[in-house]
């Protein structure tokens, strides 16, 4: 068991590498650079004058390339690390805020790479690579005891209802963060209007598919989570702060998915709703921390 240990272990560095790799090409593409250009001009006195100006150019296609590249690996690995840590363990890796982020990584460079095939498009990885490589540095803090495998708490021993609602919030989390990352360039689309970066159409679009995605998934969470809290502490709700957060998380897209279905909203006002959801993300993610609550025990996520 320790030399799977070790190897997930491994395959997470690796992986943090092609994330970070990842990163760089799809900035470099995304944000693209200045280029300066010199003109000669001759006046009608026979002198020549030079002159320059700046443009703001695309960054090379070849980063976008090796951006991809770099994010497939970065799944790859990613994905890896989770099993051979799954098969050390018996169980599925969610026991801890380690193993939880550590799925996190996985299933959203994966997320990202599924809608960057399908969309074709690569400028999001900017952003997307950016929670990912937060996530994995995020990772490399957490306190090295973190990384073994412990037996389960009590309360988390209800194996596949922990591997059902946690599966479900590594999901919806990732997708959620496909739709913040479509919400920030579409913002940035309406306001600059830069000619590489995806139509505001598209970005809105992919917004919309990944709240489709992520909405359900958190509705299985706190179904799957109350069952399971009717199990473990004998209540269905106990307005627990994670718990609580999870549901105000859940009903800010629902807004989102309201208003756009039924009132007909679209562009900025839907983005800044997204923007608004996963920051309600973050807090859902990290609130225990903060709070305590049930969900406190050992970092648990």
């Amino acid at each position: 068991m320790e030399g799977m240990v070790r190897l997930s272990f491994y395959l997470f560095a690796a992986a943090s590498i092609a994330v970070a790799a990842a990163w760089v090409c799809y900035m470099v593409y995304a944000v693209g650079f200045i280029r300066l250009r010199r003109t000669a001009l001759a006046t009608s006195t026979g002198m020549t004058v030079t002159g320059s100006s700046t443009e703001h150019v695309p960054g090379p296609m070849s980063a976008a390339r090796f951006g991809s590249l770099f994010g497939w690996f970065a799944a790859v690995f990613a994905g890896l690390s989770v099993l051979t840590r799954a098969i050390a363990s018996h169980r599925g890796p969610y026991s801890n805020m380690y193993e939880f982020s550590l799925a996190f990584v996985f299933v959203l460079t994966l997320a990202y790479m599924l809608f960057e095939r399908f969309y074709n498009v690569r400028q999001l990885g900017a952003i997307v690579m950016t929670i990912a490589l937060g996530m994995c540095l995020y990772l490399w803090s957490l306190p090295p005891r973190m990384r073994e495998v412990d037996a389960l708490n009590p309360a988390l021993q209800n194996r596949p209802l922990m591997t059902l609602h946690v599966s479900a919030a590594i999901v919806a989390y990732a997708t959620f963060a496909v739709s913040f990352a479509a919400a920030i360039l579409f913002l940035i689309q309406l306001r600059k209007n830069v000619s590489w970066l995806p139509s505001a159409e598209m970005l809105d679009d992919i917004g919309f598919r990944a709240v489709t995605i992520g909405f359900p998934m958190l509705a299985l969470v706190l179904i799957l989570g109350s069952i399971w809290a009717h199990q473990a502490w004998g209540a269905y709700w106990s307005w627990d702060p994670k718990e609580t957060a999870a549901l105000f998380t859940w009903l800010v897209y629902g807004v989102y998915l309201h208003t756009r279905s039924l009132r007909g909203w679209r562009g900025q006002r839907s983005a800044i709703i997204l923007l608004i959801g996963f920051v309600a993300v973050g807090f859902t993610y990290y609130g225990n921390y903060f709070f305590g609550g049930m969900h406190a025990y050992g970092g648990v996520n």
